[in-house]
């Protein structure tokens, strides 16, 4: 094989497999429904992209079984043309996490599941590992600030750091060194059905773990772990656990906080991304580092210190100074739990302030599943502006839009516009801090308002 077709190359975690095999010398194509930021920068760096659902949109040299692999995401339809024609012409076709799973197999694979929090705890861990000597190779599920991408490679390393996801039992596929699971609160009830299938499917994860490797689990969850005999236990949280935070200090736009673990502690460790659930994500990483044996302490201390965060996760868009400074921030929660505690961040980084919350609801069946735990989380803010769902991968359900949520929405002050009027909403608002919240595309127009406002103001 000396060809890897993607199909569903726009995917963020479809990218770090493309950038991986673009690295070992593969020559790299694929097929994705719309342009984003992502596919230029992936076309830019050598995968060739296409936009066509048509047998147009697979180059020539890719069309041979014996010279091809495919890779697809189950998020694209079954019949998406592309991936008719490979199936229906003896290609050998892989699952995204299936190629994952190799990787674990062929290494010690740090994997983060959990329903929030994978994302920043991975990434955070990849950092840190990428800072010390033994350097780690990391696929994960969002682009690293730090770095401008989202994989990160160390060919020396025996880590793989990856991000476990539960959609379509995906981290079923995986056989973890290190497994650990942030959250279980129930999502993706469109394939589970059931908060018990959910839980049970990430208990099946926990079977997955590798002779003589670790488990690391957040203390409180419904969660009841089967992880293989001679696998070690151990749990974690901000305030409680075998690894948690000690002497928290939060002000002045800074998080300090001591680290506890087994052996000892790590003191004043400070945050680069100063939101308060990132004590938990911190722990959680430094937590899954540690277990390792590799864990270098001042390594440690300084990599959390300049750890920039993935995009879109609590991620400042504007930030004027002086005390009346607006401020707008972009954060990926979609979930209701997600959403809670981003507003809960940024209500406790700007106290005094007015906060506005622009929510964009990700996906038919999420919105249906949670539209009054998405309304209660939305009530925590002083001002709603609610935005048509984002569809991604699914059809419309008959009687589900984002009206379900704003008819239960507390706040006095809310709003339900279209996407598109989104810029102009917000412009001729006099906000002080917008937090805007959602997996949909809501910030592709973060970069126009901003623009907007600067020319409104000068």
């Amino acid at each position: 094989m000396k060809n890897i077709y993607f199909v569903g190359a726009g995917g963020i975690g479809m990218a770090a497999l493309e950038r991986y095999y673009l690295s070992q010398g593969y020559n790299v194509a694929g097929y994705d429904r719309t342009p984003s930021p992502l596919t230029d920068a992936l076309q830019k760096e050598g995968v060739i992209i296409s936009f066509e659902d048509s047998m147009d949109a697979i180059p020539v040299e890719f069309r041979n079984p014996e010279t091809t692999e495919v890779v697809y995401t189950p998020a694209v339809p079954h019949d998406n043309v592309p991936l008719s024609f490979f199936r229906d012409n003896g290609f050998k076709l892989l699952k995204r996490a299936a190629v994952l799973g190799n990787i674990t197999r062929a290494s010690k694979g740090i994997c983060f599941s959990g329903t929030h929090g994978k994302t920043t705890t991975s990434s955070m861990a990849a950092h840190v590992l990428h800072c010390g000597s033994v350097g780690c190779n990391a696929f994960l599920g969002g682009i690293l600030r730090n770095y401008g991408s989202n994989l990160l490679l160390a060919p020396e390393s025996p880590y793989s750091v990856i991000e476990a996801d539960e959609y379509d039992r995906s981290f079923h596929q995986l056989s973890p060194y290190i497994a650990v699971v942030t959250a279980t609160d129930p999502d993706h009830l469109d394939i589970y059905g059931t908060e018990e299938a959910y839980l049970e499917s990430f208990a099946k994860f926990t079977e997955l773990i590798q002779p003589g490797g670790k488990l690391l689990v957040h203390t409180g969850l419904k969660l009841v772990p089967r992880p293989p005999e001679g696998v070690e236990v151990y749990t974690y949280s901000r305030n409680e656990g075998d690894f948690h935070a000690e002497n928290i200090r939060c002000g002045g736009g800074t998080i300090v906080f001591d680290f506890v673990h087994p052996s000892g502690r790590v003191n004043d460790v400070e945050l680069g991304v100063p939101v308060e659930i990132n004590i938990d994500n911190a722990v959680a990483a430094l937590g899954a580092i540690y277990l390792t044996g590799d864990f270098e302490p001042e390594v440690a201390r300084k990599a959390m210190a300049s750890f920039m965060g993935p995009e879109r996760r609590f991620e400042f868009h504007l930030k004027e100074q002086g005390a009346d400074g607006r401020a707008i921030i972009d954060d990926y929660a979609h979930h209701p739990d997600e959403l809670r505690q981003s507003i809960a961040s940024v209500k406790a980084l700007y106290p005094d302030r007015h906060l506005t919350v622009a929510f964009q609801p990700h996906l038919y069946s999420r919105t249906r599943d949670f539209a009054p735990q998405f309304a209660e989380a939305l009530s925590a803010a002083d001002s709603v502006i609610l935005i048509d769902i984002y569809p991604a991968r699914e059809l419309p359900i008959p009687g589900v839009s984002s009206k379900i949520i704003f008819d239960r929405i507390k706040c006095a002050d809310k709003t339900m516009i279209s996407k598109e009027d989104f810029v102009n909403t917000v412009k001729n608002r006099n906000f002080e801090i917008l937090l805007t919240a959602g997996a949909g595309d809501l910030n592709f127009y973060l970069p126009q308002l901003c623009r907007e406002l600067k020319n409104k103001d000068a």
